[in-house]
């Protein structure tokens, strides 16, 4: 038996170390994500060597119906080019037509792009014809990026959203644009722009390290399908302070192989809130560790705080906090949701699921539209591990009700004011199930 209770320890030593780290220091995680800091806008001024290139010098005409993108491209190439620091500005008064385009590295210098005005996709899908669907403004390969300015991107997704085989079901089911894409892209800032009506997601960092994103304002109607605000695929060092996000999808989603996220200050809603995920999808192999989502107000969403993955799948989802954020009116508050289907089929029971542990969702308060304000369900054979319930108060949206919590093969602990009351199960609950099949299966 003394090897049995030398078993115990070793197991409860994760969940320990996790809790007294997140109770002594609030910033535990962070210490781990190497991340670059936004740089205080008075303090940043224009180097006197940049160069300034106006599109309008290159062709662009600016008046809303004229193809600019010729001139996007000419720009670009002798911005790219160029061994000195260079802006392209899209000045105020420009709203210009742009096609889908690809703007490539490696560049020679710093590079900014000023967007002041706006910039208009064309608004008919078949301008596609004969192109990939699933890119519109490509970045790819840049390093020490700068995008700001104040302007607007505008996708003109109506009609791409009207032909969505999920509103018009007699359409076959395909790809659409995402506005601002980055790829293998680093070093790099994304700021005070507005991205608006993108025909899919809005923008997505695919492949990326060290990049700050802050001052955003991202906005689609509620009933636009798959209008992500912001997307987080194999990427690491991605910080995002101070955005705004109002879409018809994930207001921020984080999925395959990414790592160190830090996402503070973000206004959520409508939309399907904030989603690690989803994951494991047709047997993969995925990962996402060491995120913290802290500060937030959650409003008129499907899912507050979520973790999805589906099952058959392999890998992890570890050190995650979420904190310090507000519901209003959000159905499914808190959820990890380890049987993930999204599909026209139910999807088959498999035994197989990604590994989930040492999650803190720590005071998340406002009220719930569903009556199960927390949800975690997880997989028989691939428990959740070291779940923390913090500082919980979640009331029903409406004064007569009440909320409650529903788990399945949920471990860990809770502690403060947990409404309504943690189902977690206690941590030493499982290591006695666990050590009794043990001895169980040695006499069978």
């Amino acid at each position: 038996m003394m090897s049995y209770s030398c078993n115990i320890v070793v197991l409860l030593l994760p969940l320990v170390v996790f809790t007294l780290a997140l109770n002594a220091n609030a910033n535990s995680f962070e210490s781990l994500l190497q991340l670059p800091r936004r740089q205080s806008r008075s303090t940043r001024t224009r180097p006197r060597s940049e160069r300034i290139l106006h599109v309008g010098h290159f062709g662009a005409k600016g008046n809303g119906f004229t193809d600019d993108t010729k001139a996007f491209v000419d720009a670009w190439k002798t911005a790219c080019s160029s061994k000195s620091k260079t802006r392209i500005l899209v000045p105020e008064n420009y709203a210009s037509l742009v096609r889908p385009i690809d703007l490539s590295g490696p560049c020679k210098a710093r590079l900014t792009l000023q967007i002041s005005g706006t910039i208009i996709a064309p608004s008919d899908p078949d301008d596609w014809e004969g192109l990939n669907l699933r890119k519109w403004i490509y970045f790819h390969g840049v390093s020490r990026l700068t995008v700001e300015g104040g302007g607007t991107v505008n996708g003109m997704g109506q009609e791409w959203w009207r032909r969505s085989c999920k509103h018009n079901h007699s359409n076959p089911c395909r790809g659409a644009p995402t506005a601002l894409t980055f790829h293998k892209c680093k070093n790099m800032r994304v700021e005070n722009i507005n991205v608006i009506d993108s025909q899919q997601m809005h923008i997505a960092f695919t492949s990326c390290r060290r990049v700050s994103i802050s001052g955003l304002k991202v906005i689609a109607p509620a009933s636009s399908p798959n209008t992500d605000g912001i997307h987080i695929s194999v990427s690491r060092g991605i910080v995002i302070d101070n955005t705004t996000v109002s879409t018809g999808d994930d207001c921020v989603s984080i999925v395959k192989n990414s790592s160190q996220i830090s996402i503070s200050n973000i206004v959520c809603g409508p939309g399907h809130g904030i989603s690690i995920g989803s994951l494991g999808k047709s047997k993969s192999w995925e990962e996402v560790s060491d995120v913290t989502v802290d500060t937030a107000s959650i409003s008129d969403t499907e899912n507050g705080v979520r973790i999805k993955t589906w099952q058959g799948g392999s890998g992890l989802v570890s050190n995650i906090i979420f904190r310090n954020i507000n519901m209003n009116n959000v159905s499914n508050p808190i959820i990890i949701d380890q049987y993930y289907c999204d599909s026209k089929k139910p999807c088959a029971n498999q035994t197989s699921a990604l590994t989930i542990e040492n999650i803190a969702f720590v005071r998340i308060r406002g009220t719930s539209a569903s009556k199960q304000a927390i949800k975690i369900t997880c997989s028989d054979t691939s428990p959740c591990r070291n779940i923390l319930l913090e500082d919980i108060d979640l009331e029903p949206s409406n004064s007569d009700g009440y909320t409650k919590s529903f788990c399945w093969e949920a471990y860990g602990s809770s502690s403060g004011q947990v409404y309504p009351p943690s189902c977690l199960s206690h941590e030493t609950s499982f290591l006695k199930q666990l050590v009794q099949s043990e001895i169980t299966s040695v006499y069978l």
